[in-house]
């Protein structure tokens, strides 16, 4: 038999797999009685299912801000004031309230910060789930529902006998267990996890940690993991973010960005962590994150970078792809390390 080869005919090359999950330019700006705070300032990310994205930064980043944008949950003074959060093709800003509504646990689901205070103290774990569900699929049955949610407690390594138990019998790593386990009830196409590992022990961190990638890969949905933890980032992740006064300064696969960091502020990150060769010397970064009421001209980090020049305060570096895929928004950077 001919093949395309023999007749001097080229294969056709594979076409490239959409990313599941598409963030362009997004914007929120806080209208404040002391005046306007861009919270969110021209954000854009692409994500591949199985894929797992770590978002760093400082307390006022933009990390959280950014989660509650894509679920469209930011509450007043707060708007979101432009850019597309594509889940599957599809814009989920362009969705009226009921269609986004039922876009929330379906197609992207938000694991809430603090599992201590997002579950109802006084109702049984089993019926908060039933409840999620049944704002999806009202008309299926009881057994079927409940069969749902004992499989999701399962699956995140939970006796279902948790389904009958209240918060306060939970330990706190198992609160946040079952908090993932309502937001795989539905099987997702993006999880976003804000900062889950918060207040828990370190073993507790790495058994929460564990159960994350589990469900990501039984459910093969793309994870965006918001904290401050590097070095947690640096065993969990395929990729870093980095977020400083609202911008996207850096991407980058995990293993190049502890590396070779391409932006001032991330490698001041990284060099912060501690290490075996430096025992008890610890290096923090110097001054403050600016106000977002009062954001330096320029780039934002440049009174705080120790080789800034004079472009840095004079003019905002634009967001630049460079060869390996790599973004990052510098005036520092002009080829691949």
């Amino acid at each position: 038999m001919m093949t395309a080869l023999d007749s001097g005919l080229r294969p056709t090359p594979p076409r490239p797999v959409p990313p599941v999950l598409e963030v362009r330019n997004l914007e929120v700006t806080y209208y404040t009685d002391l005046g306007r705070a861009k919270a969110l300032d021209d954000v854009s990310f692409t994500l591949h299912a199985g894929e797992k994205l770590g978002m760093v930064g400082e307390s006022g980043s933009g990390k959280s801000t950014l989660a509650l944008a894509m679920m469209r949950m930011i509450k007043p003074p707060g708007r979101i004031e432009g850019g597309a959060v594509i889940v599957g093709g599809e814009d989920l800003q362009a969705l009226d309230e009921d269609g986004m509504r039922h876009a929330r646990l379906s197609r992207i689901a938000y694991i809430p910060q603090g599992a201590m205070n997002s579950l109802n103290p006084v109702t049984r774990i089993g019926a908060q789930m039933v409840d999620a569900i049944r704002a999806h699929s009202p008309r299926e049955s009881r057994s079927a529902v409940e069969d749902r949610c004992r499989a999701a407690l399962r699956s995140v390594d939970l006796s279902p006998d948790v389904f009958r138990m209240y918060a306060h019998e939970l330990s706190g790593g198992m609160k946040q267990r079952v908090c993932i386990a309502i937001g795989i009830l539905l099987s997702p196409a993006v999880i976003i996890a804000d900062e889950p590992t918060s207040a828990l022990d370190v073993i507790t961190q790495r058994q929460v940690m564990e159960t994350i990638d589990k469900v990501k890969d039984e459910i093969n949905a793309a994870v965006i993991l918001i904290g401050h933890d590097m070095g947690l980032m640096a065993q969990f992740v395929d990729k870093v973010g980095v977020m400083y006064a609202g911008r996207l300064v850096e991407i980058s696969p995990v293993r190049a960005m502890f590396k070779t960091p391409l932006h001032p502020y991330s490698e001041a990150l990284i060099s912060s962590l501690p290490n075996l060769d430096n025992k008890g010397v610890f290096q923090g970064i110097p001054g403050l994150a600016p106000s977002l009421l009062r954001l330096p001209s320029g780039c934002a980090f440049h009174p705080r970078c120790q080789r800034a020049k004079a472009e840095c305060s004079a003019v905002r570096p634009a967001v630049r792809t460079l060869e390996s895929g790599r973004v990052v928004t510098c005036h520092l950077v002009d080829r691949e390390p």
